[in-house]
């Protein structure tokens, strides 16, 4: 299996089950067999023969599958299936291994834990070595951020672990990578890589890959995660820019999920009702309300509206309610069809009311913990509900009811909320038996969440391709990584920190919304919402949807514009208090931004200063076409310049007070001066 710049050839052995080539130069990674520990005894996947199972297969992504099987030389009944994804022109390889059987095994754990060893590899010849981690929760902006970490020679003498899920290593010439599609929060790992003297990294299960006693056999074959591995004859950031493009383009099947609309959400404004107004979360939630809403969204350039929680009758069976919108949600998706925009609507997975269908046919799939039965609870104002568990049969069931409503009503955006990754221990469920621990059946609950999300997201946009799902990851303790990211995208910040985030226990003594912070105009919540766009260099910020205020002043709403066109491309608030110069103001801005939105979201970004420094200036130009975006934020007043990286497309546009000049080289150089806190923003080749 090859392209024009990476090769796979199988082997087979003990060593090396298989060898990945970095083309044209010939440097080689060998990849150790995955270890199963099955019937008691540790048994390394070396192969009597390997074979292709079928033909290859081309997916709706352009990527090509080969799927390879072969007998385990030291029991011919158990059989592994190895399936590679590889796309032209793109050095990273997916691979996904099953064990299979033709009669019954069990996989085990006679030292009391996990024993699986997913592959091995030799850094012996790459000196640096780099840990880059996608879970690690910054209580100071309430939010996931992207952290990497140097892994010292002296962590590797002392046989330390990393949790990654990215490893990158180097030599100067070249610079590889191997990485796991899972998700969960620093440092709770359910994988490792584990390190050695020797610079030899075993990836290995931690906890929850599995249960003791699990049976594998024809019917039942253990399916592991998804890896990946890649190598360029390059740097870092050579190897970054080539990851952050299969990120986008190759990793999912999901193609809607990439695609960078510009989103509203009611859910800002509901709050606003409720703690400014001394209205109920529900009181705005109404068909008059969001009419009104969407004439303002399409106005300023929106693209999807997202209705947030109250739209249902009750959670579980989610119909819409009759009591807010008596002629359903169908005079609000005429609207939305007249303007070109789509629809979207809150949805809350693991909950079903008491009285819903739902529950009703699945009450054996509650979340349960020791017994006890979780909830009900209430639910923003609606029916009391019970949680669910989604590694039991209710999956499908759930899965099923978003097909429905996007074929009864036309939602084609699913916002999922209040996911968390622990919570479940049922001894009946898809994740132990009543042989195994509670603490071991809740390890596997958490391990195959995120999983079982990913499968939801998968069945309903394969029934709706142009669906695109998020998860909402606003809070610690959620399921981040690759894992959800190769089927949808990530809500990542909402209000951003709590008053409690700064360890004051008095919610809102500064008249915020309730223990919400950064809510008000100005620099201050933008700030905090950009500091996350640390993942832009590994994973595209299309795939971070963030909400920015569209609220009076001029000055503020140039901050929030100048962020939102960064990638993160979300706003929220009181529409229908919007001057007509503001609302205007973002159709503009907007506009601009879409004419070269495709050449933002695929370029790689250059970053100089701190989020919240002077200057902190954004660069998001692509290589290939010139075009795009500068945005240049200053805490202070005073004069800043800035010349850009890449060469720039002609026409540009520049706000008030930012001038540009080109050199011979082709390079924009930015001059601005700012009497208050601000933002000046540049596109390059846009019509003004």
């Amino acid at each position: 299996m090859e392209n024009a710049v990476c090769k796979v050839d199988l082997v087979g052995t003990e060593r090396c089950l298989w060898r990945y080539t970095v083309k044209p130069t010939g440097r080689t990674l060998d990849l150790a067999p995955p270890i199963f520990e099955v019937d008691g005894q540790a048994l390394p996947a070396v192969l009597a023969q390997i074979e292709p199972s079928g033909a290859p297969e081309t997916l709706s992504n352009g990527v090509t599958e080969f799927v390879y099987r072969g007998p385990f030389a030291a029991d011919p009944n158990l059989v592994l299936e190895i399936a590679f994804r590889l796309a032209p022109d793109d050095p990273v390889v997916r691979f996904q291994y099953r064990l299979c059987a033709s009669h019954p095994h069990i996989l085990t754990k006679q030292a009391g834990r996990d024993d699986l060893r997913y592959l091995g590899l030799s850094l012996a010849g790459f000196p640096t070595c780099r840990e880059v981690r996608l879970s690690e929760f910054d209580e100071y902006v309430h939010s996931y951020r992207l952290t990497e970490q140097a892994v010292a020679e002296r962590a590797f003498e002392h046989s330390l672990a990393v949790m990654g899920p990215l490893l990158i290593a180097g030599d100067g010439t070249h610079t590889v990578l191997v990485a796991y599609e899972h998700g969960s929060q620093v440092p709770d790992a359910f994988l490792h890589y584990a390190l050695s003297p020797e610079r030899v990294v075993t990836l290995q299960a931690v906890k929850g890959n599995y249960y003791a006693g699990q049976i594998v056999d024809a019917p039942h074959p253990y399916e592991t995660i998804w890896f990946q591995v890649a190598g360029v004859a390059g740097d870092e950031e050579a190897l970054a820019k080539h990851y952050r493009t299969f990120v986008l383009k190759h990793l999912t099947l999901n193609a809607a999920s990439r695609q960078p609309y510009i989103f509203y959400n009611t859910w800002n404004y509901q709050e606003r009702n409720k703690w400014w107004n001394g209205q109920t979360y529900l009181a705005s939630m109404n068909q008059e309300r969001m009419l009104a809403e969407i004439d303002v969204a399409h106005r300023m350039g929106i693209e999807v509206f997202v209705i947030d929680t109250g739209w249902y009758d009750k959670t579980g069976d989610w119909r819409v309610s009759q009591a807010r919108f008596p002629g359903g949600l169908a005079p609000v998706k005429e609207r939305l069809e007249r303007y070109g925009m789509k629809l979207g609507l809150w949805f809350s997975p693991t909950q079903a009311a008491v009285s819903s269908r739902i529950l009703q046919e699945h009450a054996d799939c509650r979340i349960s913990r020791d017994g006890q039965l979780s909830g009900p609870f209430a639910v923003w104002e609606t029916e009391d509900s019970f949680h669910m568990c989604l590694v039991s049969r209710y999956w499908e069931a759930f899965a099923d009811e978003l097909i429905r409503l996007a074929h009864e009503v036309g939602v084609t955006y699913f916002k999922w909320d209040a996911v968390g990754q622990y919570g479940c221990n049922d001894p009946a469920h898809w994740h132990g038996t009543p042989a195994n621990s509670p603490q071991e059946r809740a390890d596997c609950y958490a391990f195959e969440l995120g999983r079982s999300m990913a499968r939801v997201v998968d069945r309903v946009c394969r029934a709706c391709p142009e669906a695109i799902v998020d998860f909402d990851v606003t809070e610690g303790g959620r399921c981040v990584g690759l894992g959800f990211l190769a089927a949808g995208k990530y809500f990542l910040v909402n209000n951003g920190p709590y008053y409690p985030s700064f360890d004051d226990p008095v919610g809102a003594p500064g008249g915020g919304m309730g223990w919400n912070v950064f809510v008000f105009p100005g620099p201050a919540r933008a700030r905090v919402c950009r500091a996350p766009l640390d993942y832009d260099r590994w994973i595209p910020s299309v795939l971070f949807l963030t909400h920015y205020l569209p609220d009076d002043p001029a000055s503020s709403q140039m901050i929030n514009l100048a962020s939102l066109v960064l990638g993160q491309n979300g706003m929220w608030g009181d529409l229908l208090n919007v001057s007509d110069e503001g609302v205007q103001r973002f159709a503009h801005v907007l506009g601009l931004y879409k004419q070269v939105r495709d050449d933002v979201t695929e370029s790689y970004p250059v970053r100089s200063g701190i989020a919240g420094g002077s200057p902190e200036v954004h660069e998001k130009i692509s290589e290939r076409s010139g075009r795009g975006v500068v945005a240049l934020f200053a805490s202070a007043p005073g004069r800043y310049t800035y010349v850009t990286r890449h060469s720039v497309a002609q026409p540009y546009w520049a706000s008030d007070d930012v001038q540009v000049t080109c050199d011979s080289r082709g390079r924009a150089l930015l001059e601005t001066t700012l009497d208050r806190p601000g933002a000046g923003l540049v596109f390059f080749g846009v019509a003004a």
